[in-house]
Protein backbone atom coordinates (compact mmCIF):
# COMPACT_ATOMS: atom_id res chain seq x y z
CA UNK A 1 0.00 0.00 0.00
CA UNK A 2 1.58 3.20 -0.95
CA UNK A 3 1.62 6.07 1.23
CA UNK A 4 -1.39 7.84 -0.49
CA UNK A 5 -3.48 4.89 -0.36
CA UNK A 6 -5.72 5.61 2.65
CA UNK A 7 -6.60 2.76 5.26
CA UNK A 8 -9.94 1.24 4.39
CA UNK A 9 -12.26 -0.17 7.27
CA UNK A 10 -15.44 -1.84 5.52
CA UNK A 11 -18.26 -2.41 7.80
CA UNK A 12 -19.88 -5.93 5.95
CA UNK A 13 -22.17 -9.16 6.34
CA UNK A 14 -20.84 -12.02 4.20
CA UNK A 15 -24.52 -12.51 2.75
CA UNK A 16 -24.74 -8.48 1.55
CA UNK A 17 -24.97 -8.20 -1.85
CA UNK A 18 -23.78 -4.34 -1.51
CA UNK A 19 -21.42 -5.47 0.51
CA UNK A 20 -19.97 -8.14 -1.25
CA UNK A 21 -19.66 -5.02 -4.11
CA UNK A 22 -16.96 -3.24 -2.46
CA UNK A 23 -15.00 -6.67 -1.45
CA UNK A 24 -14.76 -7.26 -5.03
CA UNK A 25 -14.14 -4.33 -6.14
CA UNK A 26 -11.08 -3.34 -3.04
CA UNK A 27 -9.60 -6.90 -4.09
CA UNK A 28 -9.72 -5.96 -8.00
CA UNK A 29 -7.78 -2.57 -7.00
CA UNK A 30 -5.77 -4.72 -4.84
CA UNK A 31 -6.92 -2.36 -1.95
CA UNK A 32 -6.09 -3.55 1.62
CA UNK A 33 -9.11 -3.73 3.70
CA UNK A 34 -10.14 -4.19 7.70
CA UNK A 35 -13.49 -6.12 7.50
CA UNK A 36 -16.15 -5.14 10.29
CA UNK A 37 -18.06 -7.94 10.49
CA UNK A 38 -22.18 -6.55 11.29
CA UNK A 39 -24.62 -9.44 11.80
CA UNK A 40 -27.87 -8.37 10.33
CA UNK A 41 -29.95 -11.44 11.39
CA UNK A 42 -29.19 -10.32 14.82
CA UNK A 43 -29.88 -6.75 14.24
CA UNK A 44 -26.33 -5.85 14.67
CA UNK A 45 -26.91 -3.19 11.82
CA UNK A 46 -29.30 -1.28 14.35
CA UNK A 47 -26.95 -0.30 17.39
CA UNK A 48 -25.95 2.79 18.23
CA UNK A 49 -22.01 2.02 17.34
CA UNK A 50 -23.50 1.01 13.61
CA UNK A 51 -25.95 3.56 13.22
CA UNK A 52 -23.57 6.62 14.05
CA UNK A 53 -21.53 5.45 11.25
CA UNK A 54 -24.36 4.27 8.96
CA UNK A 55 -27.64 6.50 9.59
CA UNK A 56 -29.20 4.33 7.45
CA UNK A 57 -28.89 0.91 9.63
CA UNK A 58 -27.04 -0.69 6.62
CA UNK A 59 -23.93 -1.99 5.60
CA UNK A 60 -21.90 -1.78 4.12
CA UNK A 61 -20.05 1.10 5.47
CA UNK A 62 -17.04 1.99 3.66
CA UNK A 63 -14.09 4.27 5.81
CA UNK A 64 -10.84 6.00 4.15
CA UNK A 65 -8.57 7.28 6.92
CA UNK A 66 -5.70 9.44 5.13
CA UNK A 67 -2.39 10.81 5.93
CA UNK A 68 -1.03 12.46 3.09
CA UNK A 69 -1.74 15.45 2.11
CA UNK A 70 -3.52 16.57 5.45
CA UNK A 71 -4.96 13.68 8.12
CA UNK A 72 -8.87 13.27 7.49
CA UNK A 73 -11.07 10.36 7.59
CA UNK A 74 -14.23 9.90 4.70
CA UNK A 75 -16.94 7.38 5.43
CA UNK A 76 -19.28 6.59 2.60
CA UNK A 77 -22.51 4.20 3.36
CA UNK A 78 -23.97 3.80 0.09
CA UNK A 79 -21.75 1.10 -2.07
CA UNK A 80 -22.25 3.11 -5.48
CA UNK A 81 -20.96 6.55 -4.21
CA UNK A 82 -18.20 3.82 -2.46
CA UNK A 83 -17.16 1.80 -5.68
CA UNK A 84 -17.37 5.46 -7.84
CA UNK A 85 -14.61 7.16 -4.57
CA UNK A 86 -12.67 4.06 -5.40
CA UNK A 87 -12.22 4.50 -8.90
CA UNK A 88 -11.42 8.10 -8.00
CA UNK A 89 -8.36 7.11 -5.36
CA UNK A 90 -6.87 4.43 -7.27
CA UNK A 91 -8.18 4.06 -11.31
CA UNK A 92 -5.47 0.77 -12.02
CA UNK A 93 -7.18 -0.96 -13.23
CA UNK A 94 -10.55 0.46 -13.68
CA UNK A 95 -14.00 -0.41 -13.09
CA UNK A 96 -15.17 1.94 -16.03
CA UNK A 97 -14.67 2.12 -19.90
CA UNK A 98 -12.09 4.43 -21.08
CA UNK A 99 -12.70 7.70 -20.39
CA UNK A 100 -12.79 8.47 -24.39
CA UNK A 101 -15.82 6.25 -24.43
CA UNK A 102 -18.22 8.15 -22.31
CA UNK A 103 -21.46 6.49 -23.73
CA UNK A 104 -20.02 2.70 -22.56
CA UNK A 105 -19.40 4.60 -19.32
CA UNK A 106 -22.98 5.33 -19.20
CA UNK A 107 -23.41 2.03 -20.49
CA UNK A 108 -21.78 0.49 -17.57
CA UNK A 109 -23.30 2.56 -15.27
CA UNK A 110 -26.88 2.25 -16.44
CA UNK A 111 -26.18 -1.32 -15.84
CA UNK A 112 -25.22 -1.11 -12.35
CA UNK A 113 -27.73 1.28 -11.51
CA UNK A 114 -30.21 -1.38 -12.61
CA UNK A 115 -28.86 -3.81 -10.25
CA UNK A 116 -28.66 -1.44 -7.38
CA UNK A 117 -31.72 0.79 -7.78
CA UNK A 118 -34.43 -1.86 -9.27
CA UNK A 119 -33.23 -5.32 -7.58
CA UNK A 120 -31.49 -4.62 -4.80
CA UNK A 121 -33.57 -2.39 -2.79
CA UNK A 122 -36.77 -4.36 -2.90
CA UNK A 123 -35.20 -7.77 -2.23
CA UNK A 124 -33.10 -6.79 0.63
CA UNK A 125 -34.14 -8.08 4.19
CA UNK A 126 -35.85 -5.01 5.54
CA UNK A 127 -38.21 -5.07 2.32
CA UNK A 128 -38.49 -8.45 2.56
CA UNK A 129 -39.93 -8.73 6.39
CA UNK A 130 -41.51 -5.63 5.54
CA UNK A 131 -43.95 -7.45 2.57
CA UNK A 132 -44.21 -10.86 4.67
CA UNK A 133 -45.95 -8.73 7.06
CA UNK A 134 -48.35 -7.75 4.92
CA UNK A 135 -49.13 -11.50 3.78
CA UNK A 136 -47.14 -11.31 0.56
CA UNK A 137 -44.82 -14.32 -0.10
CA UNK A 138 -41.23 -13.11 0.45
CA UNK A 139 -39.83 -15.22 -1.92
CA UNK A 140 -42.28 -15.27 -4.75
CA UNK A 141 -41.71 -11.20 -4.12
CA UNK A 142 -37.99 -11.21 -4.58
CA UNK A 143 -38.15 -13.90 -7.08
CA UNK A 144 -40.14 -12.25 -9.84
CA UNK A 145 -38.44 -8.53 -9.22
CA UNK A 146 -35.00 -10.31 -9.80
CA UNK A 147 -36.11 -11.43 -12.92
CA UNK A 148 -37.69 -8.19 -14.06
CA UNK A 149 -34.57 -6.47 -13.07
CA UNK A 150 -32.19 -9.26 -14.72
CA UNK A 151 -34.36 -9.03 -17.76
CA UNK A 152 -33.81 -5.33 -18.49
CA UNK A 153 -29.86 -5.85 -17.67
CA UNK A 154 -29.87 -8.67 -19.92
CA UNK A 155 -31.72 -6.80 -22.98
CA UNK A 156 -28.63 -3.99 -22.36
CA UNK A 157 -25.58 -6.11 -21.74
CA UNK A 158 -26.23 -8.13 -25.33
CA UNK A 159 -25.02 -5.28 -27.41
CA UNK A 160 -22.10 -3.92 -25.61
CA UNK A 161 -20.94 -7.73 -23.50
CA UNK A 162 -17.97 -9.27 -24.42
CA UNK A 163 -15.57 -11.55 -22.06
CA UNK A 164 -17.86 -9.20 -19.38
CA UNK A 165 -20.76 -7.27 -19.43
CA UNK A 166 -19.30 -4.34 -20.97
CA UNK A 167 -16.70 -5.63 -22.84
CA UNK A 168 -13.44 -7.50 -22.56
CA UNK A 169 -12.79 -6.02 -18.86
CA UNK A 170 -14.45 -6.17 -15.36
CA UNK A 171 -16.49 -3.20 -14.90
CA UNK A 172 -18.41 -1.75 -12.29
CA UNK A 173 -21.17 -3.70 -13.57
CA UNK A 174 -20.33 -7.16 -13.26
CA UNK A 175 -19.15 -5.48 -9.85
CA UNK A 176 -22.90 -4.91 -8.56
CA UNK A 177 -23.93 -7.83 -10.89
CA UNK A 178 -22.54 -11.55 -9.82
CA UNK A 179 -23.66 -10.48 -6.08
CA UNK A 180 -27.46 -10.00 -7.26
CA UNK A 181 -26.97 -13.70 -9.32
CA UNK A 182 -25.67 -14.68 -6.02
CA UNK A 183 -29.17 -13.63 -4.33
CA UNK A 184 -31.07 -14.78 -7.70
CA UNK A 185 -30.01 -17.91 -7.62
CA UNK A 186 -30.81 -18.08 -3.79
CA UNK A 187 -34.63 -17.58 -4.47
CA UNK A 188 -35.02 -20.32 -7.14
CA UNK A 189 -34.39 -17.59 -10.32
CA UNK A 190 -33.59 -19.63 -13.78
CA UNK A 191 -30.80 -18.14 -15.67
CA UNK A 192 -31.76 -20.24 -18.63
CA UNK A 193 -33.34 -17.08 -19.96
CA UNK A 194 -30.53 -14.87 -19.37
CA UNK A 195 -27.91 -16.67 -21.48
CA UNK A 196 -25.32 -13.26 -21.34
CA UNK A 197 -25.82 -12.74 -17.05
CA UNK A 198 -25.50 -16.68 -17.12
CA UNK A 199 -22.04 -16.61 -19.20
CA UNK A 200 -20.83 -13.71 -17.41
CA UNK A 201 -21.63 -14.96 -13.95
CA UNK A 202 -19.53 -17.92 -15.19
CA UNK A 203 -16.65 -16.36 -15.96
CA UNK A 204 -16.26 -13.86 -12.86
CA UNK A 205 -16.52 -16.58 -10.27
CA UNK A 206 -13.13 -17.46 -12.06
CA UNK A 207 -11.55 -14.43 -11.27
CA UNK A 208 -9.21 -14.68 -7.48
CA UNK A 209 -10.96 -11.51 -6.69
CA UNK A 210 -14.17 -12.53 -6.86
CA UNK A 211 -13.39 -15.66 -4.98
CA UNK A 212 -11.68 -13.60 -1.75
CA UNK A 213 -15.17 -11.14 -2.12
CA UNK A 214 -17.56 -14.12 -2.48
CA UNK A 215 -20.36 -14.58 0.79
CA UNK A 216 -18.95 -18.19 1.54
CA UNK A 217 -14.95 -17.40 2.00
CA UNK A 218 -15.86 -14.55 4.59
CA UNK A 219 -14.73 -14.68 7.80
CA UNK A 220 -18.30 -14.60 9.31
CA UNK A 221 -19.46 -16.86 6.81
CA UNK A 222 -20.93 -19.94 8.95
CA UNK A 223 -19.11 -23.05 8.67
CA UNK A 224 -21.79 -24.61 6.80
CA UNK A 225 -21.62 -22.42 3.85
CA UNK A 226 -18.18 -22.08 3.53
CA UNK A 227 -16.46 -23.82 0.89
Amino acid sequence: MSDSTPKITLYTYFRSSCSARLRIALNLKNIPYTPIPINLLKGEQRTATNTTLNPSATVPTLIAEHTTPAPKTVTITQSLPALEYLEEISTAPSLLPPASNPELRAVARTLANIIACDVQPVTNLRILKRVESYGVDRTVWAKELTEEGLRAYEAIAASVAGEFSVGDNITIADVCLLPAVWNAQRVGVDLEPFPVIQRVAARLEEVDAVKRGHWRTQADTPEEFRV
